[in-house]
Order: structure tokens, then sequence, then C-alpha cells
């Protein structure tokens, strides 16, 4: 009995072999990307390095201290990412949730729908940006039109407005995402068990509270995933500000990835580093909780 036991401790290492060995090179190429980029990425960002891949001289939190956070233009692109974050996560999920509850009514050409408010996110960013540029444009955009008609009060000339600048990339991103997480709600609503929805009218309860107080908090792993997926999408924005606003007027709408790419390729990689490790930051602020609910704490409920 006991050589049986010990057999299998054992033979333990070699079940699934097959399948073990396939996966060895997708481990490798996940440790090599993901965590090997990132720690050399957070390693570079402590040296005074400029160019690939050269280390030179370590200099610790100098490029964060002195170059990095005494930098206005930095800080700039922070706020911007925080108000485009905030904007575009919020709106972009009521809009999507009321979206999807509209199509999840069974109206007929629910397909053609779909395709309408879905077909935004099958452009790149670029063209989104630059579509949007055209549109606000004051020389040729909806201002002359409307002005055309007769309205010669009328101004929208956000992407020349400094102030404004951030918000007409905002109503971008929210133009180009709201489909995806319109079909990502709409997955969450069909999920939803027919007989609560029985059980509700039996109840007499109203459907907008049955929404709001059942099918909401059913939908909660769908909203955590799609959360994720738009927060960190925003945390990374860049196409959409460069065709639209190409960061400008001046630095007003400029974002971190963008102030990465900046100093990467023109000089100052290693300053470019440290913001790049700020980027990472933010981005697992978002990620390990996430992680957490799906995977830990979801594991110890099961």
């Amino acid at each position: 009995m006991c050589f049986i036991l010990a057999a299998g401790v054992w033979n333990a290492p070699y079940r699934n072999f097959s399948s073990k060995l396939a996966s060895v090179p997708m481990m490798f190429i996940a440790m090599f990307a993901f965590i090997g980029c990132s720690l050399w990425t957070i390693a570079f960002s402590f040296s005074d390095a400029q160019s690939f891949p050269i280390f030179r001289n370590f200099v610790g939190l100098y490029n964060y201290r002195v170059k990095l956070f005494a930098d206005s233009v930095w800080w700039t692109a922070c706020i911007n990412a925080v108000i485009y974050l905030v904007l575009v996560t919020t709106i972009e999920f009521i809009l999507g949730f009321l979206i999807a509850v509209f199509m999840d009514q069974k109206v007929r050409a629910e397909g053609v729908f779909r395709t309408i408010y879905l077909y935004p996110f099958a452009l790149s960013f670029i063209v989104t940006g630059h579509v949007w540029a055209w549109i606000m444009s004051p020389e040729y955009g909806l201002e002359k039109s409307v002005r055309n008609m007769g309205w010669t009060s009328f101004t929208f000339d956000w992407i020349t407005d400094p102030n404004r600048s951030i918000y007409a990339v905002v109503i971008a991103g929210i133009w180009q995402g709201t489909g995806l997480v319109m079909a990502l709600m709409l997955a969450g609503l069909r999920g939803v068990d027919e007989e609560v929805w029985k059980a509700a009218r039996v109840d007499g309860i109203p459907k907008w509270r049955t929404y709001l107080q059942i099918v909401l908090p059913m939908m909660r792993p769908v909203m955590i995933t799609t959360f994720v997926i738009v927060a960190s999408g925003c945390v990374r924005v860049y196409d959409i500000v460069v065709a639209l606003t190409d960061g400008g007027p001046g630095t007003s709408s400029k974002v971190p990835a963008q102030y990465v790419y900046q100093y990467l390729f023109q000089g100052g990689l290693a300053r470019g580093l440290a913001a790049s490790t700020m980027m990472l930051l933010a981005s697992a602020v978002i990620l390990i909780p996430w992680i957490y609910v799906e995977f830990v704490k979801g594991k110890q409920t099961r």
C-alpha cells in the first residue's frame, strides 16, 4: 500500500506531461514579455541610461524626484488621464448599460442595431481621432456648418481651446468604446435566469427596480471585467489623442502614454522609463483587485 502511494507521489509531476510540455513555450514567452520586460523597465528607470540596452550608473530616485515629478507636463498628463478615466468609464457604463437594456427588450432588427452600436469599436483609434478632428474643426467642421445655416454665434472649438481640449478627446473616446460596453452588458443580461424575471413579475416588482436591485448585483462579475477592460484602456490611451489633438494646444491634452513615447524615442530614455513605471503602477492598481476578486476570492468561495 505504502509502495503504491509512494509511486503515485513520485509520478505526480509526470501526469499530463505532454500538456505541461506543450505549455512551456507559452510560459517562457509570458515570463519574458510581461514579467521580464516589466522588471527591466523598472530597473532602467533607476539609471541614467540614454540608449538601449546599456545600463549605466544607478541614480536611485533621481529620474522620478528631479525629472519626472518636477515636470509640470507630466502632471498635466496625469490630470488629463484621470479626467479621461473618470468621464469615459462613468459615461460608457451608463450609456452602455442603457443601450443593453434597450437591446434586451427583444426589439426588431436587433442585429442591425447591434452592428450600428458596435461599428465605432471596429474602427481604429487613429481613424476615430481624425474623424472627430474634422467634426470639431472650427474651419470646416460642425461649427462652420451650423454658422452657414444662419446661427452665426454658434461656437464649438474645443480642440483649439486649451481648457476643453481633453473633453474633446473624452467625447471621441466615449463614441468609440460605448459599443463594447453595450456588448458585454448585453451578454451579462442574457445570462440572467428567466426565472428571476418571472419571480419579479409575480411579486409585482417594477421592471426598473428589478434591473437596479436584482439584475445589476447579479451582473457584478461582468461589470468588474468590463471596468478592468475600459479602465486599463483609459490608462494607456494614446492613438486617439495623437490623431485628434496631438496633445495640444500646447500640452493641454497630453496623456501619460504620449509623454512616455516622447522621452523613449526622442531622448531621455531613463526618464521615459520612469514614466512607464508609473503607468505600470497605475495599471496594477486597476488589475490587482480584479485578479484578487476573480481568482483568489473566487477559489476560496468555491
